[in-house]
């Protein structure tokens, strides 16, 4: 009986040391970036879009249905990275390739801050925050390893963006054949493999798809030959492709046999783009242009710029208004999920979640030593694990801007102050395609929604000004007529 009572007290006791250590262990955290998503090209939100592995993790994690980010990438990328309000930190617009500066160096980033708990950093794909100078590069900024592009969206198969070749590894020109997507996902599984096992690994997987330009692999393209437009059969593929990359990594998680160990976190960086993401008489003068030249046969490169960018998109944003680089809601709310095998049960979340939220969310999953005032963005760890369905009541004063105007979230309400200085007011809760303004039925909360937008602290903006980038266009792939960005890069 003694020796069954001593055995039986070893084995508890190695039962409590596990489970301590299970709670000790920060886990793998795999953040997953698509670039210009919309909300209905994504398999559940019921699209013709086959997404089978998103599909997947959504519907057995946790599906975050009111997810809001920035209504373009930079500025999302900003906030995600750091936690704080893009406004705030002076990133309002999309990077030129042409910016001396980037995302400001007094704010520390997430792979710097989970440093602390010895995690080891990787970025595959696409970081657009600075990289004119070393000091605002990904590998200055936390990340051990990277692999991608520094710029914005580039071609698929050449990986040209705005006359320069923008492929490296860590520093280094990479002139590598193959679909953007693949070489991602290939390079994402060596880090993977290649990872030290005795520390916990964050990988960044920022993908370009399915940014323009509308390039994909013939045998992906067909398998949409029943839509009927074109530009969406294409666009289709692409974020079939990247469905198929998170698939592939989801896989080489499973047979290194951590799966169980990783927090897998997807969003999109802003919403679908489409004409609609533009005004009336910009889509006409855009197609104006189409009419008057073939592609690629426009007098000044601006003019080329706007047609691709105004009528080339065809993501899907349904049922919500607008797209990329608006503030209505086609613009900034996103699909995302948060998938941790037998760790998080399967639910939606209704309450309002927002990209600045992730950074103090991961912080305090990898068990951080951080505070809560570090952040605008707050921990949302109890949330997905309890799966709150009810839609949050918190005034987050949450705020979004683009050259079109600036909106601010008090939910329910979110009010915007148009460019044109008109203000509109909506409860999205009950109206979430934007169609009821109530300004004129509520005055009280617009003036008191106004009164906070204009109290927001706003840093100043690190971008180049407009004129300047527009003699210069970023464009997507094409001739390479200057040197590879990465050896621009100044010391």
């Amino acid at each position: 009986m003694r020796k069954l009572l001593t055995l039986c007290g070893v084995l508890i006791a190695a039962a409590l040391s596990d489970a301590h250590a299970d709670q000790s262990t920060p886990p793998n955290i795999v953040l997953i970036l698509a670039d210009d998503l919309g909300w209905n090209d994504v398999g559940y939100h019921g699209s013709e879009v086959a997404t089978p592995n998103m599909d997947l993790l959504a519907n057995e994690g946790v599906t975050l249905k009111r997810f809001y980010v920035q209504p373009t990438c930079s500025p999302t990328r900003a906030s995600l990275m750091t936690g704080q309000a893009a406004i705030k930190l002076g990133v309002v617009q999309p990077m030129s390739k042409i910016n001396p500066a980037g995302l400001p160096l007094e704010y520390p980033l997430l792979p710097q801050l989970l440093k602390e708990k010895d995690y080891q950093t990787a970025l595959v794909g696409k970081w657009h925050l600075g990289y004119r100078q070393q000091a605002y590069g990904p590998r200055a900024r936390g990340f051990d390893h990277f692999y991608g592009h520094l710029t914005g969206g580039i071609g698929y198969w050449d990986h040209v963006h705005g006359g320069g070749l923008d492929w490296q590894r860590n520093g280094k020109t990479r002139r590598e054949e193959g679909y953007s997507t693949h070489l991602l996902a290939d390079e994402a599984i060596r880090v993977i493999k290649s990872r030290e096992r005795s520390k916990p690994l964050f990988l960044y997987a920022s993908f370009n798809a399915p940014h323009l330009p509308n390039e994909a692999p013939e045998e992906s393209v067909e398998q949409y030959a029943h839509l009927p437009d074109p530009r969406r059969r294409i666009h289709a593929a692409m974020v079939t492709e990247l469905d198929t990359a998170i698939g592939r990594i989801v896989a080489s998680l499973e047979k290194e046999g951590i799966l169980d160990n990783t927090l897998i976190w997807f969003m999109s960086d802003n919403g679908g783009l489409n004409p609609s993401s533009y005004s009336d008489n910009t889509v006409a003068i855009a197609e104006t242009i189409d009419d008057w030249f073939a592609p690629g046969e426009a007098p000044l490169t601006v003019l080329e710029f706007l047609r691709v960018n105004v009528l080339e998109g065809a993501a899907d944003n349904t049922p919500l208004r607008k797209g990329k680089q608006s503030i209505y809601e086609g613009g900034v709310r996103v699909p995302s999920f948060v998938y941790w095998r037998g760790k998080l049960s399967a639910n939606e979340i209704s309450g309002m979640m927002t990209v600045e939220d992730v950074t103090p969310t991961l912080l305090t999953i990898a068990q951080t030593t951080h505070t809560e005032d570090q952040f605008d963005g707050k921990n949302r760890w109890n949330d997905l694990q309890s799966a709150r369905t009810d839609p949050t009541t918190e005034e987050s004063g949450y705020v979004v801007k683009s050259t079109e105007g600036e909106a601010i979230y008090l939910y329910p309400w979110k009010l915007l102050r148009l460019s044109s200085g008109e203000i509109e007011l909506y409860d999205i809760e009950t109206d979430p395609t934007e169609s009821t303004n109530l300004t004129q039925n509520h005055p009280e909360k617009a003036f008191a929604m106004q009164q906070k937008l204009d109290a927001v602290e706003r840093g100043e903006s690190i971008h180049v000004p407009i004129y300047r980038a527009v003699f210069n266009m970023d464009f997507f792939g094409g001739e390479e007529i200057y040197p590879p960005w990465a050896e621009q890069v100044e010391p």
